[in-house]
């Protein structure tokens, strides 16, 4: 549907000021609950809950299995890694991190072994799976976590004397393993959680899948709702909403005019006017698997000079899917959108106006992880891997444009989860 001021004033069914804007449960602003003063378009939005499959317990078994096998490998005796994003990918359980230590140290042989302040016990084995091990040694609170942590690792059997932390560890526990756990040396563990994590299930993908289509479907909506002199919080609230009434968490930064040029966005309110790029970006997590979708767009006619860019964005998005092909190392994918930006006559390399970032990151359960599309790194491209395509063309005090959609490699080479934009005016392919 072309995107135009017309249509927008006639889908648009909000006044100055008609939305209530409120902190939602995921801690962005949002819709007032109960979806009081929000557009029809969004208000009559239904779930999209059907299809979705958690990861199962016995998936969940099979990385543990994995994370072993290359703890042999890399000739770690275990890792720890505190209550965060691998440590649901594990065991199935978020804790979140505080000044009290608490993780789950997994054996290269064993059993794994939860770590938690002694009053926290009874919370922690409410949600801890005994499928994955249901041992927990807790500490007081003139105690040593780090001792615990230590002793776990000797009580599994030592062969290599090498410790390794997951990279969200924070300092002072790595630090504190390290004096506790004489002989022993402390070492990153992320070729251990990275090297379980880069590579998705057809599981996850189908996950990933669904995420993506959710947040195409809260776009949708989304973007009929402009109207001239919107606050950027009101576009931003309309598409929260979306993503709530369509029953999953999620985020969205929302851009106008001159400020879509800085690739993360502006403090500055901003009003949409007649004639302003818009750019929204981010998108829901489906049993914590992240979409990363960015749309831009005009609202009302684009400029001949607007059009230009963001057909030569698209052609620089399109080369970079291009380059992903297995075995290729992850920098020609960069290569290949920088080629057709800088030909353009813009940049070089991160000059701006131009390509200031990286072509993509990867995704999966944390919105940016590893691995980058970026110079210099010749990691291969494989089977399983997903990330993101999103080179931008960033005139500061023009405008930005930046058109982001997300990859998975299958055995025949990448696959969009999103189908591209098509126009400036058609930001959907239906």
């Amino acid at each position: 549907m072309p995107l135009n001021r017309r249509r927008f004033l006639e889908t648009a069914a909000l006044g100055a000021g008609s939305l209530a804007v409120a902190c939602n449960a995921e801690g962005g602003p949002g819709a007032a609950a109960g979806g009081a003063g929000l557009p029809d378009i969004v208000r009559n939005l239904k779930p999209m809950k059907d299809g979705v499959v958690p990861i199962t317990d016995d998936e969940r078994k099979g990385r543990i299995a994995k994370a072993q096998k290359l703890m042999s490998e890399q000739k770690v005796d275990a890792i720890f890694m505190e209550g965060t994003t691998s440590c649901f990918y594990y065991t199935g359980m978020r804790w979140g991190q505080s000044e009290r230590t608490f993780g789950v140290v997994i054996p290269a042989n064993g059993a794994i072994c939860y770590v938690a302040p002694g009053f926290e016990e009874d919370r922690l084995r409410e949600q801890l799976k005994p499928a994955f091990g249901n041992e927990v040694r807790v500490w007081q609170e003139h105690e040593s976590p780090y001792a615990l942590i230590a002793g776990i690792v000797k009580d599994r059997g030592v062969k290599h004397h090498r410790i390794g932390v997951e990279e969200r560890v924070r300092f002072f526990i790595a630090d504190g393993i390290r004096k506790a756990a004489s002989g022993f040396e402390v070492v990153d563990g992320t070729p251990v959680s990275a090297g379980c994590r880069v590579i998705k299930s057809k599981a996850e993908i189908a996950l990933l899948q669904h995420a993506n289509d959710v947040t195409i479907a809260a776009y949708k909506a989304g973007l009929t709702t402009m109207r001239d002199g919107m606050p950027q919080d009101e576009l931003q609230g309309n598409i929260m909403a979306a993503f709530r009434n369509l029953g999953f968490p999620g985020f969205v930064s929302v851009q106008f005019g001159k400020y879509t040029a800085l690739p993360h966005g502006s403090a500055t309110p901003q009003k949409l006017k007649e004639g302003d790029v818009v750019m929204i970006d981010d998108g829901v997590q489906v049993e914590g698997y992240a979409s990363d979708i960015t749309r831009t767009v005009v609202f009302g006619k684009a400029t001949a000079r607007q059009t230009e860019v963001w057909n030569k964005e698209l052609e620089a998005q399109t080369a970079a899917f291009k380059a992903m092909k297995i075995g290729a190392p992850c920098e020609a994918v960069d290569a290949a959108a920088r080629k057709v930006i800088t030909a353009a006559g813009f940049g070089p390399a991160y000059k701006v106006p131009g390509l200031p970032h990286r072509t993509g990151h990867g995704i999966g359960l944390d919105g940016h992880e590893w691995t980058n599309f970026t110079k210099g790194n010749m990691t291969p491209i494989a089977v399983g891997m997903c990330f993101s395509d999103e080179p931008t063309i960033a005139i500061p005090g023009e405008f930005g444009i930046r058109l982001e959609d997300c990859v998975y490699i299958g055995d025949d080479g990448p696959h969009f989860f999103s189908k591209q934009s098509v126009a400036i005016d058609k930001p959907f392919a239906d």
